[in-house]
């Protein structure tokens, strides 16, 4: 580790995102998430499905 002080260099090029990018990445997020939920959706009905395959009904 240092123990000086250390001189940070700025970008002063940086130029910041237009607004209407932004709202692309949102969209892929929600078409990720409804994805998501139908995957989960899928897996938990082929767990009860399962679940009720074992099920003893004779108790």
């Amino acid at each position: 580790m240092s123990t000086g002080k250390e001189n940070l260099e700025l970008d002063e090029e940086f130029v910041a995102e237009d607004a209407d990018d932004s709202e692309a990445p949102v969209e892929v997020a929600k078409t990720n998430l409804a994805k998501r939920r139908v995957i989960d959706n899928l897996l938990e009905e082929r767990r009860l499905n399962k679940q009720l395959a074992e099920y003893d009904f004779d108790l």
